[in-house]
């Protein structure tokens, strides 16, 4: 994964410099020192020239966008009038993190006056805030003494979140036939997903297809079946079935690296050989997860879009759905047709061959095994009558110590963190929560969640 990368913008006041007020040594300095701050928390860092006018202000934006930062950390090295910012800051699609700090920890009776022109940007943060609220522009703030507090991690925090966010917006996904005929819960017209996010929408055509097959070798395919031997555990397959797995998995990576996609999703009932397809594709859903493309089921565009900016800060990231309630053991199980992110797995992952009958292409090879145990969260996106609304749920993945009847299938079991199943089910369908979910690894929701309100979306923790 690329390091995180913000734009950092440091703010000041023309007339202290036309008064020759600036002390360059302390001003400039400490916009130093706070770049080093944050590569020191491994971002990458462009910082701006100290910006004091319009012009300088749209320079600096300008600059940012051209570097593709994940987000705009503002630095108030003094006073700084809004009006002079406003533009530039409300018209870039970046998001924007307003740190709001100062060189030095106390200011109290016995402080030196003279600590005064170093220390008084609070007031130039209150007057930008005001004006981003005004013109509708979403920020994230952070307050603290940039040594005696945990305040710039915080503002890390939101870097990952702004990344999401960045990620989310604008991406390119693919598509494989049309959307599952009846599912609507995930359902969200292509041209409905460019309006809200900006959402380019790839449709795979037949004669593509058929060029991106025609493209890949028989050395490529032998190539790949080598690199597997250290990725999976393989069983005695039919090498003609994992031949043709690997072939399609490579064609569907030529077109999703020629087109630049980033996430992508396939109804396996439009895999057809009319069409052009060899088998389905389910080797090839999981190995892309693992390699950051994110991916939902049956044409679901809108959770494959959201696995892929979960990857985009928590590699360990899949796409899976709630299929089974154990209540014996208030517990629920996670499965799915072929698709998971091996690297995910409990011990190696295995391939193994399916006895597929579902469209007329030929039988594939697709990865099977267990989600590890461990702390993780689950992730729904859903379209509401108006807007969309983020649902969080903090969870545990359980271990299996004794006999597992299911080792042929991508699944595992998980528990809520807080409550029974009973209530949790029926507290997420209340809130309209999809049959397609992403499952991550991570205990970090804060970031999830100011992800999802970077994106304006109704999130609620469950």
């Amino acid at each position: 994964m690329d390091k995180m990368k913000i734009g950092l913008l440091p703010l000041y006041l023309k007339l202290y410099d036309d008064e020759q007020l600036r002390v360059v040594e302390r001003v400039d300095g400490f916009c130093e020192v706070i770049k080093q701050e944050f590569v020191n928390r491994d971002l990458d860092v462009i910082l701006a020239p100290i910006c004091r006018i319009k012009e300088e202000f749209t320079s600096a934006v300008d600059l940012f966008e051209s570097h593709n930062v994940d987000a705009i950390v503002t630095l108030h090295l003094a006073y700084s009038p809004s009006l002079e910012s406003i533009d530039a800051l409300s018209s870039t699609k970046i998001p924007i993190i307003v740190c709001d700090t100062t060189p030095t920890f106390e200011y109290g009776p016995d402080q030196n006056p003279e600590e005064l022109m170093f220390n008084h940007g609070i007031h130039g943060v209150q007057d930008m805030c005001n004006l981003l609220l005004r013109r509708g522009k979403a920020f994230q703030i952070e307050a603290g003494h940039w040594k005696s507090s945990d305040v710039l991690e915080r503002v890390v925090k939101h870097v990952s979140s702004a990344r999401m966010y960045s990620h989310f917006q604008g991406q390119k996904v693919g598509i494989i036939g049309e959307p599952f005929k009846g599912m609507g819960d995930f359902f969200v017209p292509e041209k409905k997903l460019m309006l809200d996010f900006n959402i380019e929408t790839c449709k795979l055509e037949s004669d593509v297809l058929i060029a991106c097959y025609s493209a890949v070798s028989d050395e490529d395919v032998e190539k790949e079946i080598d690199t597997d031997k250290s990725c999976f555990a393989i069983e005695e397959l039919d090498q003609t079935a994992y031949k043709r797995s690997i072939k399609t998995q490579l064609a569907l990576e030529k077109w999703i690296g020629d087109e630049k996609i980033k996430a992508f999703s396939f109804n396996f009932l439009h895999i057809t050989s009319e069409i052009g397809f060899e088998t389905v594709p389910f080797l090839a859903a999981s190995k892309l997860m693992s390699r950051g493309i994110g991916y939902g089921g049956e044409g679901d565009l809108l959770t494959a879009s959201l696995v892929s900016s979960l990857m985009s800060v928590f590699p360990e990231t899949s796409f899976t759905e709630m299929f089974c309630p154990d209540w014996a053991e208030n517990r629920i199980f996670l499965s799915h047709m072929g698709e998971l992110n091996y690297k995910l797995t409990d011990g190696m992952a295995r391939l193994i061959d399916m006895d597929y009958r579902f469209s007329d292409v030929e039988n594939p090879v697709y990865a099977v095994g267990r989600f590890k145990p461990g702390k993780a969260c689950i992730t729904n996106l859903l379209p509401l009558a108006d807007g969309y609304r983020l649902i969080i749920s903090s969870i545990e993945i359980c271990a299996v110590t004794d006999i597992d009847r299911m080792q042929d299938s991508a699944h595992g079991w998980f528990k809520p963190k807080n409550g029974s199943i009973s209530d949790y089910l029926a507290d997420y369908s209340r809130l309209g929560g999809t049959h397609h979910i992403a499952l991550t690894y991570t205990d970090e929701l804060e970031t999830i969640r100011q992800f999802g309100i970077m994106m304006g979306f109704d999130v609620v923790m469950l």
